[in-house]
């Protein structure tokens, strides 16, 4: 599996994408749509699909530069947070330590402006792990958890399959799976073979209902911002499953 999530401009996006405020990402002196602004805040949004109740474990795949696997921290005793990219796992590391990462937000051209990202408020970062790995060929020892968060990671995966098919024993009985997709199935990513050849929900339904009840499905846009000029508004299919 080749990595793509190694450039310095790409990690500053996602920086950008986790931990920016709401005026960082639209500045206050533009009357940006409100699809736009309702976009916001995607990292808190997809994680507040799990209850709200106190759990032991969690696992974040695909966590990005971490943003999620905080929030998770709030309500799970411990979190591991793995991704694919070792420049995004090294950020969130950073971060996690208690230590801010500079990084320049893209404005046009060559123009850039100066920003600071930190861990969120209120956070016990001794509740949390980061490691580098592979979604698609995840360790039997890492074990099992109460809650599993996949947040745009299915249709970036080589073999998506292989990943699914490995959630019935990467969470407990009776925990929870919060799955999150855009469904932008991509040559470049996915070999066409491996897409699915009707609807992604449908397709996650015939693979997970055999080891997880559907509990919530749902819309979670979110928004990128490439340049002053330039955003990612998207949309991604969100589903809330309990393990049988």
């Amino acid at each position: 599996m080749s990595n793509t999530y190694e450039s310095s401009s790409l990690l500053d996006e996602y920086l950008l994408f986790h931990y920016a405020s709401a005026d960082e990402v639209l500045p206050p002196d533009v009357a940006w749509p409100a699809a736009m602004r309702g976009a916001l805040g995607f990292t808190q949004r997809t994680v507040a699909h799990f209850s709200k109740c106190p759990a032991a474990s969690a696992l974040d795949i695909g966590c990005g530069v971490g943003g999620s696997t905080f929030e998770m921290s709030r309500f799970c005793e411990s979190v591991i947070g793995i991704d694919f990219s070792h420049s995004f796992i090294n950020a969130a590391e950073t971060l996690r330590r208690g230590e801010s990462i500079p990084y320049q937000r893209l404005e046009e051209s060559q123009l850039t402006t100066k920003l600071i990202a930190q861990a969120p408020p209120n956070i016990d970062a001794t509740r949390i792990r980061f490691h580098h790995g592979d979604a698609m060929n995840l360790p039997t020892s890492i074990g099992s958890f109460d809650r599993v968060h996949a947040a745009n990671l299915v249709c970036r995966l080589p073999e998506p399959l292989q990943f699914l098919k490995r959630l019935p024993s990467l969470v407990n009985p009776g925990g929870e799976l919060v799955l999150a997709t855009p469904c932008t199935w991509l040559a470049e990513y996915t070999p066409p073979q491996n897409w699915p050849t009707g609807s992604t929900f449908d397709w996650l339904q015939e693979l997970l209902s055999p080891d997880f009840e559907l509990q919530h499905q749902c819309d979670e846009a979110f928004l990128i911002r490439e340049t002053a000029r330039k955003f990612q508004w998207s949309r991604s299919l969100a589903t809330t499953w309990r393990r049988k």
